[in-house]
């Protein structure tokens, strides 16, 4: 049986670089432990999310999202961040599932922004929402700015570090690394 990783990014903008932060962590962790990876935007639960109040009002494709997310080994969750923490429609998307439906399972938090200003969001906003669920949050977040992207996409070395160290944290969960050659990992980590 395949590995499933689930990730999603809480974002309604196109393009977005929560997607390809989240997109480039679900890459990295499919190729690492020999998975798949499906990744999927809050726009993709547009428009019944808003106007839900329970997940059997979610149009049939939102809740079959969810119902991927809530049946994958492994989460990659991102959103980027507004006013100093997560939107209002992501968190809205975790109020509709049961607080037991992520108990247990690993998931890797990231989050974007323009500056270092909301590096935090991720121990004060997201780290406590996943707590909730009793999600096995894994150590590392991996909070990128503005700085950390060029043409839209992860590309600074420290950022590209952070994330192979978060996506190793997934091993016990998924098993031994199969290391990917296409992936290039930074010399630092390469030593490690």
């Amino acid at each position: 049986m395949t590995l499933r990783i689930a990730a999603f990014a809480g974002s309604l903008s196109n393009p977005s670089r929560t997607r390809a932060l989240v997109e480039n962590a679900a890459r990295r962790a499919a190729a690492r432990f020999g998975a798949e990876a499906f990744v999927h935007d809050l726009s993709d639960l547009q428009p019944s999310l808003g106007m839900a109040g329970s997940l059997g009002e979610l149009h049939p494709k939102g809740r079959a999202i969810v119902d991927d997310i809530l049946s994958a080994d492994a989460l990659i969750v991102g959103s980027p961040v507004y006013k100093g923490s997560y939107t209002g429609l992501f968190k809205h998307l975790f109020d509709l599932i049961d607080p037991q439906a992520l108990a247990g399972k690993p998931v890797l938090l990231t989050a974007t922004g323009g500056g270092d200003r909301h590096a935090l969001v991720i121990e004060h906003q997201l780290r406590p929402l996943f707590a909730f669920f009793e999600a096995a949050v894994l150590p590392t977040g991996v909070y990128a700015g503005g700085a950390d992207f060029r043409d839209g996409q992860p590309s600074s070395d420290a950022l590209l570090a952070r994330l192979d160290r978060a996506v190793d944290q997934l091993a016990p969960w998924l098993g031994q690394p199969r290391v990917d050659p296409r992936i290039e990992r930074p010399a630092a980590l390469a030593a490690l």
